[in-house]
């Protein structure tokens, strides 16, 4: 029986890890293009906090924190913090036209075939990635509902210190 228990504990260590997320490792690489028509490359921001934004314009809560996130982005940008919003949708058209009337001032970059929200293993929307200076993912986040925000500026906060 306790070589059972000693397997199960050893395979929930292993498994842990993978269930976490990559909290604390570095955070992959891509290129998107963005609402401008360039691409943009997560490796244009390294030396500063990044704060990616999975989002998809038929989403309620993606919605509703947009403008929040307009205004952190406005706040803390100057201090070495960006905001990339990354719109999962497969036709970007309606995100565009979401955009027109909800406009934002940080870059909004199109993942259409998903490939990026895979590698940050998006399960949902909202979904949010804080990463630090050094390139490390700091905070993962799924879903939003209101006051989600305050631990996004705690991280912020803290990493724009560091």
């Amino acid at each position: 029986m306790r070589n059972h228990i000693a397997a199960a504990v050893a395979a929930l260590a292993l498994a842990l890890p993978a269930l976490a997320g990559p909290v604390g490792a570095p955070a992959p690489q891509f290129s998107l293009a963005s609402q401008g028509g360039k691409d943009v490359s997560l490796a244009q921001y390294k030396g500063q906090v990044v704060m990616l934004n999975f989002w998809a314009s038929w989403c309620g809560p993606c919605r509703q924190e947009m403008p929040l996130l307009e205004g952190i982005y406005k706040k803390y940008n100057k201090l070495g913090f960006t905001m990339l919003g990354v719109n999962v949708e497969p036709d970007s058209n309606a995100a565009v036209d979401w955009l027109k009337q909800t406009p934002v001032s940080f870059p909004i970059l199109f993942d259409k075939d998903s490939k990026v929200s895979k590698l940050y293993d998006v399960t949902g929307m909202p979904s949010t990635v804080i990463i630090d200076r050094a390139g490390n993912v700091r905070l993962l986040h799924h879903g939003y509902k209101p006051g989600d925000e305050n631990e996004y500026l705690d991280s912020i906060r803290t990493l724009v210190r560091e």
